[in-house]
């Protein structure tokens, strides 16, 4: 079975770790898999790139003006809407006509357009999605917030000035129907919450949806002497290390707010905490948080050494991702597999990963007390050890390699099969 994965970037971002991770997987499980992004990033034999150099980028950009123009010319959300409205013709290329079945994973930001995405529908040939957010089910967000209106068809979008009953998210919602109607596609949700959202759009209604996790290389993520990790990330030998990890972590949507707020709590209630414990903080935009933090704080920057990373985790005590929306972050499986507790809101697929006091503490959502609860929870020495063998048991059985790979060779194989 040949399978061609297509994803905009190799390894930038959470959606293209998941995918580059199961493609190994696959690789390694008897399903010869190859990638297709536009974004490649390292010389790898099984990762392909999008012809030609400029029109791809040009696709992006186009795309962002004409967000642009419909937010008014103001940049708020002006990342957080994909329209797809350009994009590259797949079909056309090799790897595409030799493939059995085409995966589908994060293809926004001028990958693929709506067109693109029916042609590759109109090529007879099985399509399986993974949705790494909602956008696949609603019409132009990756995350609703408190916006139903996907239940029934998107439009009067929150995102948009004006909330006209025919705006931009109405004509995407309409050309997305016409995309999907008459072909199946099987859409893999990456955790049980979204699994559940997607079932209660209008736009996938009648379309197979399942849901398997994302997946992770325990040989790669896994404890290391933590005096030495501690020494080799330039990080205190004799404090207590709390962890904070995002790509970008100025964004809203991953809650540094709540942390904030938390770390300044257990400062004031627990003053012991101010010579004893710090913040590592690893993702761009460090520099511009560590002073907000009523506790020492170390700025570590962006990292994308996949080696370096696991020294980060290693070194720390305890992770924490408040995020206020989130579908199955990498982080906290990486964190986790490194023997690390893990401390976030019970939002989205969160409360699938974390087991509340048994390898970590989900918080009530949006209460920074709570959190911080739960990050002097975790620090307690007399809860880690336990709550470390815990965390890595967990990840073994639920995201290894080949666990997953087995769930989606299931469903390559029922995707195959001719749909009654």
């Amino acid at each position: 079975m040949r399978v061609l994965i297509v994803n905009t970037s190799e390894n930038t971002g959470g959606a293209a770790v998941a995918a580059n991770r199961l493609m190994n997987a696959l690789n390694n499980n008897g399903v010869k898999a190859k990638m297709l992004v536009r974004d490649k990033m390292t010389d790898a034999i099984t990762v392909c790139t999008l012809p030609g150099s400029w029109r791809p980028r040009w696709h992006f950009l186009w795309e962002r003006l004409v967000v642009w123009l419909h937010l008014r010319l103001r940049r708020q959300h002006l990342f957080a809407i994909d329209i797809a409205n350009c994009g590259t013709d797949i079909t056309r290329l090799p790897e595409f006509r030799e493939a059995d079945i085409i995966h589908l994973h994060w293809v926004n930001q001028g990958m693929l357009s709506l067109g693109d995405i029916r042609r590759i529908l109109d090529s007879g040939k099985p399509v399986v999605w993974t949705m790494h957010d909602l956008w696949p089910a609603a019409a132009i967000c990756h995350y609703a917030r408190d916006c139903r209106q996907f239940h029934q068809q998107c439009c009067q979008c929150p995102l948009l000035p004006g909330r006209g009953p025919k705006d931009l998210a109405y004509r995407v919602w309409q050309r997305k129907a016409e995309v999907l109607r008459g072909h199946s596609v099987t859409f893999v949700a990456c955790s049980r919450w979204l699994a559940d959202e997607a079932r209660q759009s209008a736009l996938l209604k009648n379309q197979r949806i399942v849901s398997i996790p994302n997946a992770i290389d325990t040989r790669q993520f896994h404890p290391l002497d933590k005096a030495e990790a501690r020494r080799r990330c330039g990080l205190p030998a004799a404090k207590r290390i709390i962890l904070f990890v995002s790509q970008k972590v100025t964004d809203p949507r991953k809650g540094i707010d709540y942390l904030t707020e938390a770390i300044r709590l257990m400062a004031e209630h627990q003053p012991a905490t101010r010579t004893d414990t710090i913040v590592a903080i690893l993702g761009g935009h460090a520099e511009e948080i560590a002073d907000r933090l009523a506790l020492p704080s170390y700025p570590l920057g962006y990292i994308n050494d996949a080696k370096r990373i696991v020294e980060v985790y290693s070194a720390a005590d305890a992770f924490v991702l408040p995020s206020l929306e989130d579908n199955l972050p990498n982080t906290i499986m990486e964190a986790m597999a490194c023997g690390i507790p893990c401390v976030g809101f019970g939002v989205g697929g969160i409360p699938e990963m974390i087991a509340h006091r048994e390898t970590g503490y989900v918080a009530e959502p949006r209460d920074a007390a709570d959190l911080a609860e739960g990050l002097s929870y975790v620090l307690d020495a007399n809860h880690a050890a336990r709550l470390a063998k815990a965390s890595q048991q967990k990840v073994a059985v639920c995201y290894s390699l080949q666990s997953v790979a087995r769930q989606y060779i299931d469903v390559y194989q029922q995707a195959r099969q001719p749909r009654r």
